[in-house]
């Protein structure tokens, strides 16, 4: 079965209709656990490791303000991994708070007592379980309540997306050569079925929530200790995604889990074209084979060609 190229978008229940149908991806998933396919520079190593090593390497990361883990969002162990940091970091007191993409920004968890139940979290951030399934994510979120730890919703509001589509202010955030990285990512992570008018707006969209979390995760700072911020792997790209939107003075580390694409790098100890956006990989089993954009042309009812 055909398996699309890496990048930085996977897809939920896309609905009929393409602009409706951007709009809803964009606001339910983004952000693949893996790196964009064009060149960047090679400056320094990401070193790859297993989750069994993770600890050590976790360790070796702080101290930082800000801690990116960069997941597949179909990826089990991807979240599994996500809650061993949570658990890790609160159980050493330097944990500050969890700032996720899968809740929208001006909802969180603070006031919540370390027993509240899951009922009381999903209201508290306004869970939207459709796009990203509780069951998934349900364990990470608790794990930091049952530590006194607050969740933040980061992701930009939805009500906030068409506002973001149609200002051209994003256009000018990233160097070009990173925003041409991003329209390729959208290109290929949709299988070629947006129209070409359709990329810059959505690349605005995911700048936009890349600003929104970093906002948030500033917000969320306490002196010495992390912030930890989970979201799909294109997010938290050093050259690309929040990161380019902290606070100079702010020190963030990143680390991306990868399901399959980086075995052989554990042997080697770093992995092309992820050198420059991540400190760390930790690498996961690949996933089943899955015919991506057969889905999503059946979704759209483009046929069996994608659009161009």
């Amino acid at each position: 079965m055909h398996t699309p190229p890496s990048t930085f978008f996977t897809f939920r229940r896309a609905a009929p209709g393409l602009a409706a149908a951007s709009l809803a991806l964009l606001g339910g998933c983004t952000g693949l656990g893996t790196a964009p396919t064009a060149s960047s520079p090679t400056t320094t190593s990401a070193t790859a490791v297993s989750p069994a090593a993770w600890p050590a390497r976790l360790q070796a990361l702080l101290p930082a303000d800000v801690l990116l883990l960069g997941e597949k969002h179909d990826a089990a162990e991807h979240q599994q991994w996500q809650r061993d940091t949570v658990q890790a970091l609160a159980a050493r007191g330097q944990l500050a708070a969890v700032v996720m993409e899968m809740a929208e920004q001006g909802h969180s968890t603070t006031g919540l007592p370390r027993d509240a139940t899951e009922a009381q979290v999903q209201a508290a951030l306004q869970w939207k379980d459709a796009a990203w399934p509780w069951k998934a994510y349900g364990p990470v979120v608790m794990a930091a309540v049952a530590a006194g730890v607050p969740v933040w919703g980061g992701n930009l509001p939805r009500a906030r997306m068409r506002d973001a589509m149609a200002d051209a202010a994003w256009d000018r955030h990233l160097p070009a050569p990173a925003l041409q990285r991003q329209y390729e990512a959208l290109r290929e992570g949709h299988c070629g079925l947006l129209p070409e008018s359709q990329i810059a707006p959505m690349a605005r969209i995911q700048i936009a929530r890349d600003a929104a979390m970093a906002r948030t995760a500033t917000e969320a700072r306490v002196s010495g200790q992390t912030v930890l911020l989970i979201a799909g792997g294109g997010h938290v790209l050093r050259s690309l995604g929040v990161p380019t939107h902290l606070p100079a003075g702010l020190t963030s580390k990143v680390a991306v889990a990868q399901a399959g694409e980086a075995q052989a790098a554990i042997k080697n100890g770093a992995i092309a074209n992820v050198d420059a956006d991540a400190d760390a990989i930790v690498a996961t089993p690949a996933l089943p084979a899955k015919d991506h954009c057969a889905e999503l042309r059946e979704q759209w009812g483009k046929g069996a060609s994608p659009a161009r």
